[in-house]
């Protein structure tokens, strides 16, 4: 099934064959073979639909800033080309990854699990981007209609001087890259409002619903009109909920929330706090309410040369506890607010990515829809009890296993079995 043009964070469902059988009526989540899908969007609702999360985040920055570096390191098996020229991605390159989590190998052990499904996480290598883009330069419009499919932008930032890779601009200046990429997003999106505060002007509503409608979304693009004149983002202009889902459609690219990836060098990864870039980028984060990460793209890189074994004891040569993938997935998750649960049994263990709030019917309709139509209740044990305890029967025996009903809101890392009935 093909993504939509633009993601607001619902989940896109799948075709599946029904579940017919009196067996699957109190299913047990513990022995589902289901498979992950890939998408963020929820549009549809059918019996025979089956349901997960995934997020879609596009690596974007100006050219030569490590983009597809970063991008062959972290997917696996990635296939980008990286070259020193401007412009080497055309084409986004696109890859799925798995998204570390160490729990769920424990889960896996103590079931004695036959197999281990892990969350992922899609990257999309997109186009450098030049000044001018918004006007036609460089890969111009092409590159922006890249970013809206994505759901968040992982904006790349050199932070290191090399004489041998060329910067596109004569220097190393993050801030300066930052204005031209976010200017550039201002620009198309001032563009594109101007556009449909034009036609709506022009319109004329059908019925009082539309006119309501209307009203709500010439609002609202007014008060984004007016903070991108000064500069600020649309994710920064406080909408009414109906205002929001007004202007969805338009797909804003500085509606996307974003993590700045301050790319450094190997020598700076263990105190990137004494990296003058790294401040600058810090900053400018903190007042556009962004994230920050800080990388190596190339010591990603030279950790896929290595067996998994010595991963870890070549980070801890460097200083560092763990890989900027996983620091890089992990903030991404939390600025989308997205959480994370288990499924656990003999037959398989696996996670699944819900938004924060979510309450269990709803959880359980991420794996299929029908767990939420039918929804009983969900047998329910925290992670670290799980854990504790050895085996849900253990948890069961000691009162940790809870039963909760359709109120109950889905905590990170709890690990569920739902009862339900269609």
């Amino acid at each position: 099934m093909a993504r939509a043009a633009c993601n607001h964070l619902h989940l896109v469902p799948t075709l599946v064959h029904p579940l017919k059988s009196t067996l699957f009526r109190n299913l047990s989540l513990f022995n589902t073979q289901t498979r992950g899908l890939y998408g963020i969007h929820r549009r549809f609702s059918s019996s025979s639909s089956k349901i997960s999360m995934s997020l879609k985040a596009g690596i974007v920055g100006l050219p030569n800033v490590g983009k597809s570096t970063l991008f062959n390191a972290v997917v696996e098996n990635g296939k980008a080309q990286a070259a020193n020229f401007p412009f080497c991605t055309i084409e986004p390159n696109v890859g799925i990854v798995a998204v570390p989590d160490s729990r769920l190998h424990v889960l896996s052990d103590l079931s004695k699990s036959q197999r281990v499904v892990p969350a992922s996480i899609e990257f999309v290598d997109i186009a450098g981007l030049v000044k001018g883009a918004s006007q036609g330069e460089g890969l111009g419009n092409k590159f922006l209609s890249h970013i809206r499919e994505v759901d968040s932008i992982l904006q790349v930032v050199r932070c290191f001087e090399d004489n041998d890779i060329v910067h596109v601009n004569g220097k190393v200046d993050p801030k300066s890259d930052i204005d031209v990429i976010n200017l550039e997003l201002v620009f198309s999106d001032l563009d594109q409002i101007e556009k449909r505060i034009d036609k709506l002007k022009k319109g004329k509503a059908r019925d009082s619903q539309s006119k309501v409608k209307e009203e709500a979304e010439k609002s609202a693009l007014e008060k984004i009109r007016d903070a991108l004149m000064d500069g600020k983002p649309a994710r920064s202009v406080t909408l009414t909920g109906y205002e929001r889902d007004a202007v969805k459609h338009l797909c804003l690219l500085t509606m996307k929330p974003v993590i700045y990836v301050a790319n450094v060098a190997e020598s700076d990864l263990a105190d990137p706090a004494n990296n003058d870039f790294v401040k600058n980028v810090a900053n400018v984060a903190s007042e556009l309410q962004s994230g920050i990460v800080t990388i190596s793209a190339q010591v990603e890189a030279e950790l896929t040369e290595l067996a998994i074994e010595e991963r870890q004891e070549y980070l801890n040569s460097l200083g560092v506890k763990e890989s900027g993938l996983g620091n890089l997935i992990r903030e991404t998750y939390d600025l989308l607010g997205l959480r994370t649960y288990f499924t656990s049994g003999e037959k398989e263990t696996k996670a699944w990515t819900i938004l924060s709030g979510m309450t269990a019917p709803q959880a359980a309709g991420v794996i299929h829809s029908d767990f939420e139509k039918g929804f009983i209740r969900a047998e329910t044990v925290a992670y670290d009890d799980f854990v504790a305890a050895g085996s849900l029967a253990a948890a069961r025996e000691k009162g940790l296993l809870r039963s909760e009903g359709k109120d109950y809101v889905v905590q990170e890392g709890d690990v569920m079995l739902f009862r339900f009935n269609v």
